[in-house]
Order: structure tokens, then sequence, then C-alpha cells
């Protein structure tokens, strides 16, 4: 009989990713017993009576012993703590892996505990995902066709690369490899810079003294864009906390050109309005984004 990939694996955090990753290499026939950590026992109860895991364990410790893969899926806030706790207890050989929306302060919370960063230790963040979260959300086609990116690093074991490849691979994901700042970089853009606007845009009409006649006659594109501001807001605390750097960039840019669309809707200049809506939805139509 044929071995799984990973005989076992422990998810630290299983929730919304963590959770999809389970089901997903179950139905690959690609993992033997999985044991989820968290700290909310209804959450690891649900996810054992929905056979996403085999047991839990409330102490990340316990938790990764034994494990041939571990993958913390907990917020990054949460990151450094989870880090700390379980590397003295990883088995030799062990392959430590994450799904953190940002790279450079996974790799700079690794290098502090370690000292340096360990050859077993690839980074990664599946780009997928819903507003929902929990155990009870996930689902094992979340990463089909979805991409997944990996940031090795040049201390990054071949073999513990290619491993975790293979994982996501397995999921139905595409997988592809960037650098860490590169990474944060492109994340800031697309996906974080985002979410600032959809719950700020949904903070500022809720502050409005007519908030319920506003939301009383929302349409479809308001739905549409504040999708997003459904999403855990302690996940993207952290997510704007540890990319602050880019993430600033990103909304100085942004900034800087709402700017000039309101001084061209206060002069008047319906041209530069047209040019700017015409050129975002050329950019817009050429995207693949399905």
């Amino acid at each position: 009989m044929t071995q799984p990939l990973i005989q076992r694996l422990c998810i630290i955090g299983v929730g919304l990713i963590g959770g999809s990753l389970a089901r997903a290499l179950r139905e690959a026939g690609e993992v033997g017993e999985v044991i989820g950590c968290g700290r909310g026992e209804d959450n690891l109860r649900a996810a054992v009576r929905l056979g996403v895991i085999d047991r839990y364990e409330t102490d990340p410790a316990c938790a990764v012993c034994a494990a041939d893969v571990v993958v913390v899926a907990v917020p990054l806030g949460a990151m450094a703590a989870v880090l700390r706790s379980i590397v003295p207890h990883l088995a030799a050989g062990a392959i430590l892996t994450d799904v953190g929306s940002a790279k450079g302060s996974v790799v700079a919370d690794i290098e502090r505990i370690y000292g340096q960063i360990p050859p077993h230790f690839v980074p990664g963040h599946p780009i997928a995902g819903t507003e929902q979260s929990g155990v009870e959300a996930s689902f094992a086609t979340l990463f089909q066709r979805r991409r997944v990116i990996l940031t090795p690093l040049a201390e990054t074991a071949a073999a513990a690369h290619q491993l975790i490849r293979r994982m996501w691979e397995l999921t139905g994901a595409e997988v592809v490899d960037m650098g860490v700042r590169h990474h944060d970089a492109v994340l800031a853009a697309t996906s974080h810079l985002p979410h600032m606007l959809a719950y700020t845009l949904v903070d500022t009409l809720a502050r409005l003294d007519d908030r319920a006649e506003v939301f009383r006659y929302a349409a479809g594109g308001f739905r549409d864009f504040t999708r997003i501001a459904s999403s855990d807001p302690v996940m993207w605390h952290d997510i704007c906390v540890a990319n602050r750097e880019q993430l600033l960039e990103m909304i100085a840019l942004f900034s800087a050109d709402l700017a000039q669309l309101a001084e061209a809707i206060r002069s008047d200049d319906r041209a530069a309005i047209l040019a700017t809506f015409q050129r975002a939805k050329r950019a817009r139509d050429n995207l693949y984004l399905d």
C-alpha cells in the first residue's frame, strides 16, 4: 500500500484555512493522522466531529510531538508566541510552514527565535479564503484553482521546499515561488489595501447620522465591494500591523490618486474623470481574477 505524503500532520489553528487544508489532503488520501491545536475547545471538538482532525491538543508543545509536518495557521499577532512554544519540541526532520498573509514578519519571528533561519522552515501563503472563519466554514475545494505563494529562503532545504510544494499541489492549488519582500509588496496592493478600504468605507457610513437609510438603499456594488469587511477583524488588524511599511506605501499612493480624482470633480474636469474611469475599466477588463 502506498504511504501518504504526510504520515502525521499537525495544524495549529484549525480554522478556515487549516481545516480546508486537512480536508483536501484527506480527500487526496495523502495524509495519515491529523492533530489539531488551538485555544477554543469547542472549535476543536467540532473539527473532530466533522472528521477534519483525528484528535486535538490545546498545548502546541504537545501537539507537534512526532509530527512530520507542522502548519501554523494562527493570526500573525499570535505567530511569535506559537513558534516560541513549539521550537524545542519539534521532531528531528519535521518540516515547519505557515499560512501568514505577510511573510516578512514571520521570517523575522523565526530568526529571532532560532537565531537563524532553520533549513526545515518553508514560509507560505495560500491566496484563498472567504469572509467566514472557524472549522465549520472549511471545505476541501477551497484551494482548487487558487494560488499558493511559497517564499523559500536561501537557507531552506530543497527537500522541505518540495514537500510543502507538493502538499499544496495536492489541494488543487497552483504553487508559485516569490521573494519575501516582493510577496509583501504584491499582497499589500492586491489584498491588504482593498480590505483597509472596505473596512474604512463601512465604518465611515456607519457613523453617519442617517446610517440606517444609507444601508437600506445600498445596491449590489456596495455589497460586493464591502463583503470583505465581514472578515475577522483580529486577523486583519494583525496583517495591518505586520505589513505596515508596504501597506503605508500603497495607502499613500491610493490617497494621492483619490485626491486627484476629488480635484477633478471639484474643478469640473470631466475629461480627467472620464479618463480615470476608462483606464480603470480597460485594466479591469484585461485582468484574470476568476
